[in-house]
């Protein structure tokens, strides 16, 4: 001792140095242990309690299976033995035993052994010293040994052969005479380790860590000298290294956040794990417990490892390239940590290393988000009179996002998984975030003392940080966001405020644009600036609301139900306005021109308008207000056209009148219609003229939907003057009709638009004659159209004011389940208070007629037998008519003739009845009593369409129809032969 004092004074000068030992105190004790060491280990003297607990795994020895073990324990010369249990893999003894040991070199041997009883260890028994089979041993150094220890042990091997398996658990208690108040050996290396610790970190506080390398370096613990004192205690009092490892594991998690530590814990972490099975005693590591004490400081000091807007922040800086190095090592510490529960103390579920990272990265966000909100605080608090805080705060968010993705992020990337540090960041923060902006924004909502357009930023903030950051996040993905519907009211309100803007732009534009004459918006245009000008305000609200990208369909389709009240509300505005001023207009053609061309151009915006709103996959209610708008705004154009077109009408007539005098100056026999062009090139000149002259103009100034109008209203002014005036005139001009030859009466609506082809540069003559061929066709329909019109057209009310009798019928309507076939029987029961005079014998009998379209094929007349010299007679006669299953029985009637049978002359007609299918259809049925009238009341629009069907001569159908609506009671038909002459019904 006294060379070492003299080679390596400064291990002593360190001993005294730590423990604060006065010199003079030092050398004195020197003196006595140097005293100690001459008196030898003669003194030296220990008494020992061993108490053999239990034993598990042991290998299995006997055929059945099982072992039947005990277990033999030998200090010195001195050797005991516990009782056998039988039949047993995991016995318990619980025995307890005594030895005095004088020696401290002595070993404490504790072997288990496999009892035989059969003939085979009996005669080995005799042979060897051992005739039970070896379960195993464990041999403790009795230096090793200080105060009471509960150990398992690990069973070892005596021989390379020998098999075993297993551990046993010992309860030790030594007592050495001299130290009995002594701590033991391994709390005296504990002290003697953190005095160590402690003094090095005294000297530079950021702790100075040894560099060592190879396979052992995470056994140098300290600099040379403190180094060397560890080995020669442990050494010398049977210290185990992973004891040691375990004390210095201890004492580094006092300094876990200087820079370097987390890398050196987690390596001694990984080599206690790794060398954990050969430690002397399970129960020394349990006891040092560093899961748990590494558990809280990881989690404690995860939380401050964050806060970039925090100026406390001096644990993990994003700066410092160490610190986030020491961020990586403590997650592998962590690692370590969950696998030292799991294998070393042999928990059954321990807290998975990525679910205790994600909480305690998720914990740290909370707290940055309360920091971040603090931080904006400073700056200014949420107030109800702005949302400045709302928008700043989002981006300190951003900031702090970004900040977790390109640097916490490769840091923390040992999971990759079941952890993304961005992600987890993201939506941490959002969820944080959107709580407390739905309560702010619920408050707004009931005082609103924003101006409305800080709203609407905010929106655009709040949907651009949610579609960068938090859309993509697993939990978003498939998910509405919620954050649209809190913004409903504030988008609602400058929509309201958008009304009354667009509506003030409405009025100023279209007033600048009525002081201006209205003038075209450029040269290529027929349209003039107020349209442009309310369709650009139109167009920027809804790109606004198209930009807020609203991913919620709901509140979507709420904002595009009120934007299309906005668009209905501000073109109909427009539409009036131009209603009302077109009479100040109309005689202008320029000016009514580009007026119906605004007209036309907001029908054609609003087309655009509707496809960018979604077109076919718009909200069904938003779509229905804009087709009715589209119709609205169609009407107003026919009815400006229709305006615009009545001022040409007394120069239509004027050329018609021309017209018709010329027509009826052509003489000579009846041509064909190729034999009569230069007739019909003279009688057509002053109208060509006229019309010729204007679709000129109008091509050149009107939109083309706008021509269409004007051209179906020209053709129908035309037409019905061309009727009036020539074909069928007035009954007060007579002279102009008789001169007409039927022929040219025909042929002039053809060859009028013959001619009306040959105009050039009409780009649209091809429209306006599919609609004169339209206006053609209904003046001139097939047979069921043509009954169709004419019982719509003319009223078929019998005179009252002389009622000739009734006839009494039922009338039922029947319809086939299968073919939709209907049929409708009548049945004539009798006639009543007939008034009629005659010479001869009275033969009363009925007819009935159905009248309708598709019957051309069908019977449509039926009479009853005769009753002579009867004025009231009875028939009770049931007839059958066909409807077939084209038309609606609305369409139908019934027309009933009572007539006066005379032989070998025509029947005289005593009266007429008329009967409408469409009062028997709700019922089904019909009885009633119809009355009989002298005539059919005909207005004028019944007389002009029977005069047009009269000419139809070849046709059967129309031939019948005029013959029933003319014919009239016997004695007045002088009277109406001589009006139907007149009124040029017959030839």
């Amino acid at each position: 001792m006294k060379i070492q004092e003299k080679n390596k004074p400064e291990i002593f000068e360190t001993i005294r140095t730590i423990f604060n030992v006065d010199e003079r105190v030092q050398q004195e004790t020197l003196k006595q242990v140097k005293t100690s060491i001459l008196e030898g280990s003669s003194k030296w003297s220990a008494k020992i309690t061993l108490t053999v607990i239990c034993a598990q795994g042991l290998i299995a020895k006997d055929k059945t299976g099982k072992s039947d073990p005990y277990v033999t324990a030998q200090v010195g010369k001195v050797k005991r033995r516990t009782r056998t249990i039988h039949q047993e893999l995991n016995p318990v003894w619980n025995e307890k035993f005594f030895f005095e040991c004088h020696n401290s070199t002595d070993r404490i041997k504790v072997r288990v052994w496999d009892e035989d009883n059969d003939l085979k260890s009996k005669l080995r028994q005799k042979l060897t010293r051992e005739s039970d089979d070896f379960l195993g041993q464990t041999v403790i150094e009795v230096r090793t040994l200080s105060g009471e220890m509960d150990v398992w042990y690990n069973l070892e091997k005596r021989t390379d052969k020998s098999a075993v398996s297993g551990a046993i658990r010992l309860h030790i208690s030594v007592e050495i005479k001299g130290e009995e108040k002594l701590a033991s050996y391994h709390v005296q290396y504990t002290c003697l380790h953190e005095h160590l610790f402690q003094a090095m970190c005294k000297e530079n506080d950021d702790i100075r860590l040894p560099d060592a390398k190879g396979e052992d370096s995470w056994k140098v613990y300290f600099d040379d000298v403190g180094q060397e004192i560890v080995e020669e205690f442990a050494m010398r009092y049977g210290i185990e290294s992973i004891y040691q490892a375990m004390t210095h594991f201890a004492c580094l998690c006092t300094r876990y956040m200087c820079v370097g530590v987390p890398a050196v814990l987690s390596t001694l972490l990984a080599n206690i794990n790794a060398r954990s099975h050969r430690a002397g005693g399970y129960a020394r590591i349990n006891s040092v417990r560093p899961s748990e004490c590494l558990s809280v400081i990881f989690s404690s000091q995860s939380k401050d490892q964050r806060a970039p807007e925090d100026p406390s922040n001096k644990y993990f800086p994003a700066s410092s390239p160490a610190k986030l190095q020491d961020l990586k090592s403590s997650v592998d510490l962590l690692t370590s940590i969950t696998f030292f529960r799991m294998k070393v103390l042999e928990l059954a579920s321990p807290p998975r290393a990525s679910n205790v990272v994600s909480e305690c990265a998720k914990a740290c966000m909370q707290s940055t988000y309360q920091l971040l909100f603090d931080s904006c605080c400073e700056q200014g608090a949420p107030s109800s009179e702005s949302v400045k805080f709302w928008f700043d705060f989002l981006d300190y968010m951003m900031r702090v996002i970004e900040d977790d993705k390109t640097v916490y992020g490769p840091s923390l990337n040992q999971f990759p998984q079941e952890l993304n540090v961005g992600h987890l960041s993201a939506g941490t923060l959002w969820t944080l975030y959107k709580m407390d902006l739905k309560m702010a924004l619920e408050e707004h909502a009931t005082t609103k003392k924003c101006p409305t357009p800080e709203y609407m930023n905010l929106y655009f903030k709040v949907k651009g940080f949610y579609f960068k950051y938090v859309s993509d996040l697993p939990q978003y993905k498939q998910s509405i966001p919620e954050f649209p519907a809190w913004f409903i009211p504030f988008v609602m309100d400058w929509l309201n405020e958008n009304d009354e803007h667009s509506m003030d732009i409405l009025r100023n534009a279209y007033n600048r644009d009525k002081a201006d004459n209205f003038p075209q918006t450029s040269d290529h245009t027929r349209f003039s600036n107020s349209v442009v000008d309310v369709f650009t305000q139109l167009n920027e609200a809804l790109k606004l609301l198209k930009q807020m990208d609203c991913p919620n369909p709901v509140v979507y389709a709420d904002m595009m139900k009120r934007f299309s009240k906005t668009l209905n509300k501000v073109l109909l505005a427009y539409a009036d306005m131009v209603h009302k001023d077109f009479s100040k207009f109309s005689s202008n053609e320029k000016l009514a021109c580009i007026l119906m061309n605004n007209v036309q151009q907001l029908r054609v915006q609003l087309e655009k308008i509707y496809e960018t709103m979604g077109g076919p996959e718009l909200d069904p209610t938003c779509s229905q207000v804009l087709t009715n708008l589209q119709k609205k705004l169609n009407s107003v154009l026919d009815k400006l056209s229709g305006q615009f077109v009545a001022t040409l009408e007394p120069m239509i007539q004027e050329q018609t009148n021309k017209l018709g005098m010329l027509l009826s100056k052509i003489k000579g026999p009846q041509l064909q219609k190729t034999q009569v062009a230069a007739e019909v090139d003279a009688v057509l000149e002053p109208l060509m003229d006229l019309l010729e002259g204007s679709l000129q103009r109008y091509f050149q100034q009107c939109e083309k939907t706008v021509l269409k109008y004007i051209l179906k209203e020209l053709w129908r002014i035309t037409i019905v003057s061309m009727e009036r005036m020539v074909v069928l005139p007035p009954l007060a001009d007579k002279t102009l009709l008789k001169q007409l030859p039927n022929a040219k009466i025909q042929d002039v609506t053809k060859l009028m638009s013959t001619n009306i082809q040959n105009i050039k540069g009409m780009s649209s003559v091809k429209e306006m004659m599919d609609m004169a061929r339209e206006c053609e066709r209904s003046l001139t329909p097939k047979q069921c159209t043509v009954l169709d019109a004419a019982l719509d057209a003319i009223k078929d009310l019998p005179s009252q004011e002389q009622p000739v009798g009734e006839v009494s019928v039922q009338v039922d309507l029947f319809s086939h389940p299968g073919t939709g076939e209907q049929k409708v029987t009548v049945k004539i029961l009798a006639a009543n208070d007939l008034r009629w005079q005659t010479s001869s014998v009275f033969k009363p009998f009925v007819e009935v007629h159905l009248v309708g379209p598709h019957l051309y094929d069908k019977k449509r007349k039926m009479a009853t037998k005769s009753k002579p010299g009867n004025w009231a007679p009875k028939f009770n006669e049931t007839f059958h008519f066909f409807l077939g299953n084209e038309g609606e029985p609305e369409h139908y009637e019934l027309m009933f003739q009572v007539k006066d049978y005379c032989f070998a002359r025509e029947d005289r007609i005593v009266g007429v009845g008329v009967l409408q299918l469409a009062n028997v259809v709700e019922q089904g049925s019909c009885a009633m009593w119809v009355q009989l009238g002298q005539r059919l009341h005909i207005d004028e629009t019944g007389l002009i369409l029977l005069r047009i069907l009269s000419q139809r001569q070849t046709d059967e159908v129309a031939r019948d129809f005029v013959r029933l609506k003319s014919e009239c009671r016997h004695e007045t038909e002088s009277t109406l032969t001589a009006s139907a002459s007149s009124q040029n019904i017959g030839r």
